[in-house]
């Protein structure tokens, strides 16, 4: 395996009134987190990356992000949050309850 973790961003936008993750300025907060994930070294092999993806079928738990291979979703609300996942998931292998999504 190249990366140990992949972290991917809902970055979808409607426009059809329905709830989805972009409402939420998905896409700045995924460069965000690449960002800090590359300041922290981890953007190498055997470290994390960091990835948009569609639409992930949660848009109304928005906005959300997963990572894999744990499979473990995550809603966020601001960069603290962001820096949370990063930290603890993706640098620490710490499942961050308080914003994991029921499965």
């Amino acid at each position: 395996m190249y990366y140990k973790n992949h972290l991917f961003f809902c970055t979808n936008d409607r426009n059809d009134g329905r709830a989805c993750c972009q409402d939420h300025d998905a896409q700045s907060m995924r460069q965000y987190a690449k960002d800090k994930a590359k300041s922290l070294g981890l953007a190498v092999e055997g470290g994390a990356r960091v990835n948009t993806a569609g639409c992930l079928g949660r848009c109304k738990q928005g906005p959300v992000a997963v990572v894999y291979p744990e499979g473990v979703w995550y809603s966020y609300t601001n960069r603290e949050d962001i820096d949370e996942i990063v930290d603890e998931h993706l640098l620490n292998g710490r499942v961050v309850d308080r914003l994991k999504i029921p499965e």
